[in-house]
């Protein structure tokens, strides 16, 4: 190497640094690629997301060939350096060199393209893509022998490099990527994802609606007022009942009376004809799987039961899909019949109403664990059951009982003593 001359071994050095670069931006760049990512683009045919998935699916081979080509170029351009500073410094060249040399490979060879690749990976993933897996087939059998080596060793150590990590994601970590994912998702699409993966922490309990306010077709009296009923009827599908809606018979679809009903040809036998049998759920089902459930059973209402047998209250299949897309209604929430906004910026609430429809409907967060309806939160908060003026004081949102019945909370008053949050 004494022959050589001096300027053929400085451009040989800066090469060599050069290389250290490639090895040192790729081998971050590849590994700092987004998987999930990297799969929709090596679906879609995308050349260099197809090149470094095939490497990443053997990463020991990989980290083998950067690190042996790391290291090749790295002690290379060392021997080159001491060449060169004992020509140019004499002895005191070897002490100039290491110095020189150590700077240079941790700024020019580490630092600057390591955190160049990890700012940027794709831009330099894909080209070292292609040339690890054109250079990857000659020198293999090199590499096995490495990897045959260090897997030895690390077996030895009590390391079992044959398992590999789980790739899945759990709801909250999938929650934390799509909030992180502002940038590239629009705000709406943004709460639609996040409201399907909070769904499943509700169940239908939570959004039911109670007993005391489902509205059906009670067919034990007279059939005049069977009649006036039906005339009367809001809703699309209803239970059919004698007496108590204990005592469900079917459920209807309302507009399978229409005809009947305008021709002067219902009768109650025929009614019950068009009856379909009920459908009955658990309480503590989950929203998700209650979703799945309808979707599977082709229903959109189940009466909901307790442990007992005996029903609790009545959910939908809107219901459901409103916790995930909000209300179907663009009317605001002083027109909702359970809401009414005060003038002093409160509200007044019916007891019965849901704690998640409260607090999606004015961006708060209400506890949910122990209660599903607001006179059970407060009944909860009370411990005992309540009184016209009791107060609940949940920091910053304040409740007051306006009107009891049946001991139960008929209309409270709910006050916000601060912004509610307008994101999630």
């Amino acid at each position: 190497m004494n022959d050589i001359h001096l300027g053929v071994l400085i451009s040989a050095l800066v090469i060599l640094i050069l290389l250290s670069a490639f090895f040192s931006s790729s081998e971050t760049a590849l590994i700092s690629l987004n998987r999930y990512r990297l799969r929709h683009l090596a679906k879609r045919g995308h050349g260099g997301a197809v090149r470094a998935q095939k490497l990443l699916e053997k990463p020991d081979r990989l980290l083998g060939l950067i690190l042996l080509g790391n290291n090749f170029v790295n002690i290379l351009a060392s021997s080159i350096a001491t060449v060169i500073g004992l020509r140019l410094f004499g002895d005191s060249g070897l002490a100039i060199a290491t110095g020189v040399m150590t700077f240079a490979l941790l700024i020019f060879g580490e630092v600057a393209p390591k955190t160049a690749a990890a700012v940027s990976p794709e831009r330099f993933a894909w080209p070292a893509a292609y040339i690890y897996n054109l250079v990857m087939k000659p020198i293999l059998p090199l590499i096995q022998l490495i990897n045959l080596l260090a897997n030895g060793l690390l077996h030895l150590m009590g390391f079992n490099t044959k398992t590999k990590q789980a790739q899945g994601l759990s709801a909250a970590e999938l929650q934390t990527i799509v909030r992180e994912s502002s940038h590239h998702l629009p705000e709406q699409h943004q709460e639609l994802l996040l409201s399907v993966l909070n769904l499943e922490q509700g169940q239908v309990e939570d959004i039911m609606i109670p007993r005391a306010d489902i509205i059906g077709i009670d067919i034990s009296v007279p059939w005049e007022e069977v009649l006036e009923q039906i005339k009367h009827l809001s809703y699309s599908r209803v239970p059919v009942y004698k007496g108590s809606v204990e005592n469900t018979i079917g459920v209807i679809t309302v507009r399978r009376l229409f005809g009947p009903l305008m021709d002067g040809s219902l009768t109650l036998s025929r009614l019950k004809r068009l009856l379909r049998e009920p459908y009955y759920v658990p309480e503590g089902t989950a929203l998700t799987t209650q979703l799945l459930n309808f979707q599977k059973e082709k229903r959109r209402s189940a009466l909901v039961v307790d442990e007992y047998g005996d029903v609790q209250g009545l959910v939908t299949l809107e219901d459901i899909l409103e916790e995930i897309v909000g209300d179907f209604t663009t009317s605001p929430v002083t027109d909702n019949d359970e809401i009414n906004a005060e003038a002093d910026g409160s509200y007044l609430l019916k007891g019965t109403m849901p704690i998640r429809e409260i607090n999606r409907e004015l961006a708060i967060e209400l506890p949910t664990q122990e209660a599903s309806t607001l006179n059970g939160l407060i009944i909860e908060q009370l411990e005992t059951l309540p009184t016209v003026g009791a107060e609940v004081d949940l920091g910053d949102i304040l409740i007051t009982v306006e009107s009891v019945r049946n001991r139960a909370v008929d209309i409270a008053r709910l006050t916000i003593t601060h912004e509610p949050a307008s994101d999630h």
